[in-house]
Order: structure tokens, then sequence, then C-alpha cells
């Protein structure tokens, strides 16, 4: 699934903004009505955060969390869009969880004081009908963000690829430290379904650092290929 602002504009220009909507993934990831301005910043906007700290309200949150909507298994955070591998639960969850999901836009103007849409009308979503399929997905998602160092990538034109898995690893924006044994979202990505699928954490990383180095001998012979 992917979801993009509009006219292409950025849609999180700060870290802040992406810890806000990985915040959004986890908590409004549920069949419970979701506030979470009010779990962000406290009832009592007069309180400061030394007598209410957000780590205490964010346990007592998901403390809460009862029933998810649907599984997370995979998402990354590009300046302009966002990327999700999702497993429904039940039938039209998906979209309740996108709707809930789709607070980010009030707080993304509120913060940037701007009006009207965030992103586009509607997400993009594929349904994965096989493991060919869903093995390409798990790649692709994860390898996005090699498109800010090497802009080319999808056109098979990764010059370095020893750096560019290396700075996968530095990108913390996504889901991809779950499934390598550096967890950072474990609230978040329910891993479980792709550690069975590939069988390790090893053969996770070896996916994703595969894809990247099939991008690069393409490169280096000169093949392009349309995806």
């Amino acid at each position: 699934m992917i979801k993009r602002g509009v006219d292409g504009r950025k849609i999180f220009l700060k870290s802040q903004d992406k810890h806000r909507f990985i915040l959004g993934l986890e908590f409004c990831n549920s069949t419970e009505p979701t506030d979470l301005w009010t779990l962000l910043v406290g009832s009592d906007p007069t309180r400061t955060a030394k007598h209410v700290r957000l780590a205490e309200r964010l346990v007592k949150g998901r403390e809460k969390h009862e029933t998810s909507l649907t599984e997370v298994l995979a998402f990354v955070l590009m300046p302009n869009h966002f990327h999700l591998i999702l497993r429904e639960i039940k039938e039209g969850s998906i979209s309740q969880f996108m709707q809930k999901l789709g607070g980010y836009s009030t707080y993304f103007n509120k913060q940037y004081k701007r009006v009207g849409a965030l992103f586009q009308s509607r997400f993009k979503a594929v349904h994965i009908k096989d493991d060919v399929q869903l093995d390409t997905v798990f790649a692709y998602v994860h390898t996005n963000p090699v498109e800010l160092w090497e802009p080319n990538w999808k056109e098979c034109k990764v010059k370095d690829s020893r750096e560019a898995i290396k700075k996968l690893g530095e990108y913390w924006a996504s889901s991809y430290h779950e499934y390598i044994g550096k967890p950072k979202f474990s609230q978040v990505v329910a891993r479980d379904f792709f550690l069975d699928f590939y069988g390790s954490e090893m053969k996770c990383k070896r996916a994703v650092e595969d894809w990247v180095q099939y991008k690069a001998s393409q490169a280096k012979f000169g093949t392009e290929i349309i995806e």
C-alpha cells in the first residue's frame, strides 16, 4: 500500500512528524476510538511534561489497547509518501485503519499552519497473491530509502550496493530494523508473519540486501528493467 502527498508535496518535514505518524500506526490500529492528541499532550494543556510525562501516558494508552484492526507487517516513511504492508484481520478493517490514520493530516496542518488536503484522495493498495509477490514487496518496501542517495535505483542504477546497504541500516523511519535483530518499533510491527515466511532474521536481511545487489548488478551490466 502506498499513499502520497497531494501534488507530490512533502508530508514529513522533520523527525517529529515521522515519530507522530509512527505513533499513529500503533494507536490508530485499534477497534476502540482513538484520541491521539490527548494521549500526546495530555488532557490538561496547562500541565507541563514534568508533571505528566509522555512515556507514562503511552504506557497507559497501551494498556487500553485491546483489539487491533489489522496487522502492520512492514512500513517505510519517505519525504513525500509512505508504504505499508498490512494484513487484514477482518473485512473492511484496513479501510477503517487508514481512515483513522488520516488524522495525521490534522496534526500536520496545525503544525505548519496550513489548510487543505495533505494526501491524494485514495490510497493505492495491491492485493498480494502469492509468495513470489510477497517476497518482492517485502524487499521493495524496505529498500525504498535507497532512492534518497541513489535517485535512479528503480531503473537499476545503484552505483554502490555496499554503501546503499549500510545506509539502509542507518535509516530509522522503517520497519527494516525489526527484521534484522535491532527492533525500534516492536509495539507497531507484527513481525512474526515475515519471520515465519523467511525463516529467520538473517534471511529477512538477505532478502533486502539481495534486492539492492541485484539492482547494482544490473547497473554494472547496463541492463534496465521497467517496473
